[in-house]
């Protein structure tokens, strides 16, 4: 089936952003977290839909995820629509993005927690607000490099927000994410990075023609977790081997929880 035009496909993109935001409005509060992750996981695979991205991971491995900390590679604002179809959950993010236009909205009703940077004590109460969270049984997403990449390295990753984990006792959950073209190539084409505003980045992706994004469990660390840089470290280590395999390997994962739409 052919592709709609790019300009048509923006609209509709755009459309379903007004409608996630009606979403929330109206119903995010008449539930509560099994709701939630309903809702999320819903309009998020609708938005990839509409961008024309196909998830792959290992639905075994994933189901096993029930609570905890994910940590992962960051490549694009896309990862956590990608990350919200498997395992919906709430994500840190740093305060710029609530002042983005509409999903800056959409992201401070939907259990985000906002990071300002440069200030001790706003990060302080951000650490609380992931220990509240986490001490809940929900499941909570971070993105320890503090930056994206256009896919091609893997920085450092922070140990700071790591603490969170270790202080509820929960587990930590290392996912690695790649975005591929049909012929199983990397692709740049949803790199945030650099001076790329938001907009070009969508067009950049609607004009892929298509694209798989790879979600690996790369590894799980139960408590008692180590020390925050330990964990950090090895947590950036599983990443990293996960991200290698993935770009020697075209196939699509075994067991493959590629969404049917």
């Amino acid at each position: 089936m052919p592709l709609l035009p790019v300009g048509l496909r923006l609209l509709l993109v755009g459309l379903h952003l007004l409608y996630g935001a009606l979403l929330v409005a109206l119903l995010f509060r008449l539930g509560g977290a099994p709701w939630h992750q309903h809702l999320k996981r819903h309009w998020s695979r609708q938005l990839l839909v509409l961008l024309g991205i196909r998830v792959e991971a290992d639905a075994g491995e994933l189901a096993r995820i029930e609570a905890g900390l994910l940590v992962g590679n960051h490549i694009s604002f896309i990862d956590i629509f990608v990350i919200n179809t498997l395992l919906p959950c709430g994500f840190v993010a740093k305060s710029e993005v609530a002042r983005w236009p509409l999903i800056g909205w959409l992201s401070r009703h939907a259990d985000t927690v906002f990071i300002e940077r440069g200030s001790r004590k706003a990060a302080q109460r951000a650490q609380q607000q992931m220990l509240k969270a986490l001490r809940t049984g929900r499941r909570l997403a971070i993105f320890p490099e503090g930056t994206t990449t256009a896919g091609d390295r893997l920085l450092p990753f922070h140990g700071a927000l790591f603490q969170s984990a270790i202080d509820a006792a929960v587990p930590v959950h290392a996912l690695a994410l790649s975005y591929h073209r049909a012929d199983g190539a990397r692709s740049l084409a949803p790199a945030y990075i650099d001076d790329i505003s938001l907009l070009t980045c969508l067009i950049s992706v609607l004009q892929a023609g298509g694209l798989v994004a790879r979600v690996t469990l790369a590894a799980s660390f139960a408590p008692p977790l180590s020390d925050r840089r330990h964990l950090a470290h090895r947590a950036h280590q599983a990443v990293a081997a996960a991200l290698a395999h993935s770009e020697d390997s075209s196939q699509p994962l075994r067991n493959e929880a590629a969404i049917n739409w």
